[in-house]
């Protein structure tokens, strides 16, 4: 179960980006929860998205479609989201299925952001 979703909205350089820190487990239990949480992201404006993964012990399917439907809703938008400290149990499903070549991964929050073009 997803522990937490905290956000922290910066604008850096210009470039409005939404940050958001995952903690706990991504999977079927609490995949609906965090598909609403980033709908209503799009639906605001909040399309320029970091999902910190630090804290996240674990995503099945559930939570990998929930992040790549995030991903072409905010490209849809005109958006990106970009992935950033990945925990090692995420990052090792990350490249198991390679979604490590459809995400841009950072090592760390700042460099994501600033990813970003203005």
């Amino acid at each position: 179960m997803l522990e937490t979703i905290s956000t922290v909205q910066r604008s850096l350089k210009g470039k409005d980006v939404e940050i958001v820190c995952l903690r706990g487990r991504l999977d079927a239990a609490s995949a609906p929860e965090l598909r609403e949480e980033f709908r209503e992201f799009i639906a605001s404006g909040h399309s320029r998205l970091v999902l910190e993964f630090s804290g996240a012990s674990f995503i099945d399917s559930s939570g990998i479609s929930v992040i790549i439907t995030l991903l072409k809703a905010a490209t849809v938008a005109g958006g990106d989201v970009v992935l950033a400290r990945l925990s090692p149990p995420v990052r090792s499903i990350l490249e198991l299925t390679r979604l490590n070549k459809v995400f841009r991964i950072f090592d760390d929050v700042d460099s994501a952001c600033d990813s970003f073009a203005p």
